[in-house]
């Protein structure tokens, strides 16, 4: 086991979550009807898009929700579902930035949209247009309808505003990290390391660890000292998150974790492995592989035997054991409640325990 379906939300805890999320689309799609059976497809095949996912950016939400001492479950369900649909829009749009058509072995919403217009007739250029645009739509519906869970979670007005304050950082920060990613993969050359774990911060981290640990504590009204140093421990440990999801990128079981091991080495992506690689004698018998959208399987082996010679897959390990710790040392601080505590050291070992 890879340690990451610890970050799964308890049985009990995404029943909660997934009875918002099955109401919110069973009222949407009741809404859609009239519109066309064709608009009511797009919110099943949306709806599909959110069931399967580990849903650990809800259990942020609601263990430091409970553990901070918040009682009202369905208030907390309601804002961890919004982060959920949020996760839902973000991954729809890039997958659209990305070009995919695919995501973890079976069609995307922009795959599931193409194929139906390749069985119709269409060609794949006119195909692949249809699937692109009907991913944009219905990536915006799930962006603007995860505000309104937030909306629907009844929570006072003074408390709903703030959420929604956390809503919008998180989103604005992934916005700028996914166009400072687009940036990168458009430079010949590879970014800084630092760089990398500036934009890796921003597009993934902030929405999936430090805005909903401060969403929960928030809801269940903590200070401003605790909802600060769980920011702190969500930005920590979401770069180590990061680092070890990169890894396993190349060096992962696929029947573990779902990703093949070949495709960010054909699409060259930039992180922090590679970064460091650049700086070796050994990258210049590997920079021409890296990128190569026809890349073999015995060339992807022979960059990931040059990755772990140079030293960058070590490197990364570490830097990833770093930050971790740095996450530990977070719950270390005096106000923080030894319940929260508790919650949220389990959260720390799923996340190194996926370091191979």
């Amino acid at each position: 086991m890879d340690g990451s379906g610890l970050l799964a939300l308890s049985s009990e805890r995404q029943m909660q979550v997934d009875a918002v999320l099955a109401r919110f689309f069973s009222l949407a799609k009741n809404r859609a009807a009239p519109l066309g059976p064709q608009y009511v497809q797009l919110w099943e095949t949306l709806e599909n898009n959110t069931i399967g996912g580990k849903r650990f950016r809800p259990r942020m939400v609601m263990c430091a929700y409970q553990a901070l001492g918040g009682t009202d479950l369905e208030a907390a369900a309601y804002v961890g579902a919004a982060f959920e649909l949020l996760h839902t829009a973000l991954i729809v749009h890039d997958d659209v930035i990305d070009n995919d058509f695919m995501r973890r072995g079976v069609p995307n919403i922009s795959g599931s949209y193409r194929n139906a217009a390749i069985a119709a007739g269409s060609n794949n250029r006119v195909a692949e247009h249809s699937g692109i645009s009907a991913a944009v739509i219905a990536g915006d519906l799930a962006l603007f309808n995860s505000y309104r869970l937030i909306d629907r979670s009844g929570v006072a007005d003074v408390t709903r505003a703030r959420l929604l304050e956390v809503m919008d950082d998180a989103l604005f920060a992934s916005a700028a990290g996914e166009l400072i990613d687009v940036e990168f993969s458009m430079r010949p050359e590879v970014p800084r390391v630092d760089d990398i774990l500036a934009m890796e911060r921003l597009k993934t981290a902030v929405y999936s660890f430090e805005c909903p640990l401060q969403a929960g504590a928030i809801l269940a009204g903590a200070s401003e000292d605790v909802v600060q140093t769980l920011a702190n421990f969500g930005r920590e440990i979401g770069i180590s998150y990061q680092l070890v999801d990169d890894l396993l990128g190349v060096f992962g079981h696929e029947a573990e974790t779902g990703k093949t091991t070949i495709g960010d080495l054909r699409e060259g992506k930039r992180t922090v492995m590679i970064a460091y690689a650049t700086s070796t004698p050994e990258w210049d018998q590997v920079k021409n592989l890296i990128g190569d959208p026809d890349l073999t399987e015995t060339d992807a082996q022979f960059v990931r035997d040059l990755l772990v010679s140079c030293g960058a897959k070590t490197f990364t390990e570490g830097l990833a054991r770093y930050y971790g710790n740095r996450a530990l040392a977070r719950l270390a601080e005096p106000h923080i409640p030894g319940a929260l505590r508790d919650e949220l050291h389990p959260v720390v070992d799923a996340v190194l325990g996926r370091v191979k």
